[in-house]
């Protein structure tokens, strides 16, 4: 069975095509969260690839860096790699757990995969408003955002592409904008806006944007008589499976008991009203 192609990747690459330098804040945010964590990582690291769909950027950042499109298939040797930074484009995936299984391939053993990407609880606001007004006007609802995984759910997409150690966090960001109009022409200068393959192909109602923009304020304004924004960053962490790794013990398995550890007295649980 194919795939579904939720995301028109020659739609993508023409928007991320007209994205402009001064707008891409989010991956100022990303790179400055991820050096952050590399500090913290005593390793050091001689062979980075880094996957994106925004080469320019990142090449500055590290010079040194392989640097590979985020295509569905990625273009990374096996075991080349003891890092793999996978930077702001899993959200586009048409299958994420099979980007993160290549990302794993390309690593050596016991190498180190950060990827970042956008959450669940990005652009909430421009969702919600979007949606209430086209259901006011037309009477019915079109994709116009990319779903984005909640961050419960997608530690588990690691160990489904057999990472070890897993963990998955996330970071919010709130943006102010003079309006809704403001926020979406931004969105398009970031090379974020609409690449979903079940899109309209035609240019949105005025009066729908307008309604939009007008919910958006009502509900989402702040007290400089601006709107907030929000993107949730999410960062995957995983290591690739090696043997001389920390592994967890076995349940049952512990020699002490949790109330000596704290110091406590352990009472027995009271089961007469069972």
């Amino acid at each position: 069975m194919d795939m579904p192609q939720l995301t028109d990747r020659a739609a993508l690459r023409r928007n991320r095509a007209r994205a402009e330098p001064d707008a891409l804040f989010l991956h100022e945010q990303a790179a400055n969260e991820l050096q952050e964590r590399l500090n913290e990582v005593n390793r050091n690291f001689t062979s980075m690839a880094i996957v994106t769909g925004f080469p320019a950027f990142w090449a500055k950042r590290y010079p040194e860096a392989t640097i590979v499109s985020d295509e569905e298939t990625l273009d990374l040797k096996p075991q080349a790699h003891d890092l793999v930074l996978h930077i702001m484009c899993l959200h586009w995936a048409n299958d994420p757990v099979g980007q993160l299984v290549q990302t794993r391939h390309a690593l050596k053993p016991d190498g180190l995969l950060l990827c970042t990407f956008l959450g669940g609880q990005t652009l909430h606001e421009l969702r919600a408003s979007l949606a209430e007004a086209e259901a006011n006007i037309t009477g019915g609802l079109s994709p116009r955002i990319a779903p984005m995984g909640e961050i419960r759910d997608l530690g588990a997409l690691l160990q489904r592409a057999g990472f070890a150690l897993p963990v998955a966090d996330s970071t919010p960001l709130t943006a102010s904008y003079v309006n809704a109009f403001h926020l979406m022409h931004d969105l398009r200068k970031m090379g974020e806006n609409n690449a979903l393959t079940g899109r309209m192909k035609h240019a949105t109602r005025r009066n729908v944007l307008t309604e939009a923009a007008c919910i958006y304020a009502d509900n989402f304004r702040n007290t400089d008589n601006r709107v907030d924004a929000t993107f949730e960053i999410i960062t995957l962490t995983g290591w690739a499976p090696a043997e001389n790794q920390p592994q967890p013990l076995r349940p049952g398995s512990a020699k002490t008991r949790l109330a000596d550890a704290l110091g406590t007295i352990e009472s027995p649980l009271d089961r007469s009203n069972d």
